[in-house]
């Protein structure tokens, strides 16, 4: 009978001693509520103790989580609209904190809370620069000053904002086609210009060719003319101081280059008077012209 009591009591025992204890991991803290109320505060990893039935352990990640935003368009100063997305590392500082401002919720409830903080600073920065600055240099102040500005607001939710980094900063899908379509008038507008300069340098090249040409020509033909002249002139003189040497000779090749051209080969016909001296050298016995035939005086 005493047994019989015993090992149920010893169960019991060992029943509540077992739901009074409990283990916080390294990663973790947590919070020992009763009735909904913040009774202990766990942040450091080991063997923690509750009330069974009375008060129950919400642990919560002490390491440093990551939130990833959902895209959304931000109109800089200058009203060219920009898709962006960002990605904050956050951590759980406050305990008590936490759980007043986000309840039974939870970590899922403060990730919403935390990605309306950071999407609302993402749109005042960034609305308030130059779309050139979120995409230049300085996006990285601007990065900075979302960072701050959330860490402050998040606050109140016993958050810490680490880090926040802007993943993406592009066009919307039909600014982009525009920005594409402007950026291929410009290519080709400058493919005009350069064919345009390219064709006025051909036509500048061609024209001062042709000026070379006609002056190269104009100078042979000069050459050549005053080489031609100075040739008849010395043939002339050739042909002057044969004549003077022997005027019979002179005049007897003469005939004989003037027979050639007048009786080409075929059916040759000549009109001309019988007592014509075209053919004294042919009609005197001796070859003589009538000139030659005639007595010297």
């Amino acid at each position: 009978m005493r047994s019989a009591y015993i090992l149920p009591a010893a169960a019991l025992v060992i029943g509540l001693i077992s739901s009074s204890l409990f283990i916080v991991d390294e990663r973790q803290k947590a919070l020992v509520l009763q009735f909904g109320q913040v009774k202990q505060v766990v942040d450091k990893p080991g063997l923690g103790f509750k009330i069974p039935f009375i008060q129950e352990v919400i642990r919560y990640e002490d390491r440093i989580l990551g939130l990833p935003t959902q895209p959304q368009e931000v109109t800089p100063s200058d009203d060219r609209r920009l898709v962006v997305d960002a990605f904050a590392r956050w951590r759980i500082v406050d305990l008590e904190q936490f759980r007043r401002a986000v309840g039974a919720g939870g970590e899922l409830a403060a990730r919403a809370n935390l990605e309306q903080i950071i999407n609302a600073e993402i749109r005042t920065v960034l609305g308030s620069v130059a779309s050139r600055n979120v995409l230049s240099e300085d996006r990285t102040k601007l990065m900075n000053t979302i960072r701050d500005n959330a860490r402050a607001k998040a606050l109140s939710l016993g958050i810490d904002v680490i880090d926040v980094r802007l993943t993406r900063t592009d066009l919307p899908k039909q600014n982009l086609e525009a920005t594409f379509a402007r950026m291929r008038a410009e290519r080709q507008r400058e493919a005009t210009d350069e064919i345009a300069r390219g064709n006025e340098a051909a036509q500048g090249v061609r024209a001062s060719a042709d000026r070379e040409v006609i002056e190269v020509t104009s100078e042979a033909r000069r050459d050549a003319e005053i080489i031609r002249g100075e040739a008849d002139a010395a043939r002339n003189g050739i042909y002057a101081q044969a004549f003077g040497q022997d005027p019979e000779f002179f005049s007897f090749t003469r005939s004989l280059t003037s027979y050639e051209r007048a009786l080409q080969p075929g059916n040759s016909s000549i009109v001309m008077q019988p007592d014509s001296a075209f053919f004294d050298y042919l009609s005197d016995p001796n070859g003589r012209g009538a000139e030659a035939a005639a007595p010297a005086p």
